[in-house]
Parts: structure tokens; C-alpha cells; sequence
């Protein structure tokens, strides 16, 4: 995966050097850079503006790209935000991994560090507890819209959506770890099902 590495993605041999030729790292990076400041709710909540930028706006992906980029990222043991990195990986090798993670960590630090600090200091503010409680519903539906974009990229007829809310459906009401439906989801892919 990425520039100068094998591709476990073969079927996109040469995709690597004509996004590097139409690619501008400090737009990628200044534009994740904004967008990480604005991840209130963690790394899912942008999910969609990043899509929007390397996917629909740059076409520096495709969708099916993308979606396996963050598959990867998924089931890799790491931060659920691997999947930035991977992106930039796979742009740009060592450089758009540069590109991409310095803007995750730079807001996350000082924005933790600067709530950290006035929270501590005014733990009872009204204006603090607004904020907390104002920003559950808009994480909540940033979160539920990156599960959408997910979903379109990924089920191509009805038993792709059949199956994703299948999964939706039991992981809402069963305690069962959902390891087990992923496992059943790549079965039906093997068998022909999907």
C-alpha cells in the first residue's frame, strides 16, 4: 500500500503515480488540518469531509479506495484515526503520511490540552456543561452520517444493505461481539452471496 510499496490493492497498480503527479500535499495537509480542528467527537465525525475532499472533490481515490483504506484501518490494531494516516500513505508514501497525521495530532493536542485546563479550573461553568450537552446530538448525527457515506461506498445492490442492517440490528440489541459479523459478512462475500 502506498508510494514505492507493494499494493495489497494490485487491481490499483499505477494509480500511486498519477496521484502523486496531481497531487498537492500542503492543500491536503492545511485542508485535514481544518478539519481536525473540527472533529468534535473524534476521528468518525469527519469521515465524511475527508471522503468529500480525497474521493468526490480531488478524485484522489475512488470509493471502493477509500472504503478499503479504512477497512484496513479498522481491523488493524491501532487508533480508529489510522485511517488518515493510511490515506496519506497511500498517496504519498512517507510524505503523506506526514501530510495527513501532523494535522490529527496538532488540534487534538492543544484542544485537549486547553479544555483540559479550563475545565479544571471552571469545572461547574453553565457554559461548559451547555457545550457538553450541545455537542452530543451533533456528534451523534456526524457519526450517523459517516455510517451512510460508508454504506453507499460499500453495498452495491439490496443484500449489501440487507446485511448492513442485519448488523445494525443485532449489534443494537445482542451483547455478541461484532467480530462474529464481520466474520459472517466476509463469508457471504466468499460465497458468492454479496
Amino acid at each position: 500500500m502506498g508510494h514505492g510499496g507493494a499494493s495489497p490493492m494490485g487491481r490499483f497498480r499505477g494509480v500511486e503515480t498519477r496521484v502523486m503527479e496531481g497531487l498537492d500535499l500542503g492543500a491536503l495537509f492545511l485542508q485535514f488540518l481544518i478539519l481536525w480542528f473540527l472533529a468534535i467527537g473524534g476521528p468518525s465525525t469527519i469521515f465524511p469531509d475527508i471522503h468529500r475532499y480525497v474521493v468526490e472533490a480531488h478524485h484522489l481515490l475512488t470509493g471502493e479506495q477509500f472504503a478499503e483504506i479504512y477497512t484496513v484501518a479498522q481491523v488493524a490494531p491501532g487508533p480508529n484515526a489510522m485511517y488518515v494516516t493510511l490515506i496519506g500513505w497511500y498517496l504519498a508514501g512517507w510524505k503523506g503520511v506526514i501530510a495527513t497525521t501532523i494535522p490529527l495530532l496538532v488540534p487534538a493536542t492543544t484542544l485537549t490540552m486547553l479544555v483540559g485546563h479550563l475545565n479544571e479550573r471552571y469545572p461547574d461553568a453553565p457554559i461548559f456543561r451547555a457545550i457538553r450537552r450541545g455537542l452530543m446530538p451533533i456528534t451523534i448525527g456526524l457519526v450517523f452520517a459517516s455510517a451512510t457515506i460508508l454504506m453507499r461506498t460499500v453495498n452495491h445492490d439490496w443484500r449489501g444493505y440487507l446485511i448492513t442492517f442485519v448488523t445494525v440490528a443485532v449489534v443494537l440489541r445482542k451483547p455478541w461481539n461484532p467480530l462474529w459479523l464481520f466474520a459472517g459478512g466476509a463469508l457471504a462475500g466468499i460465497l458468492g452471496i454479496l
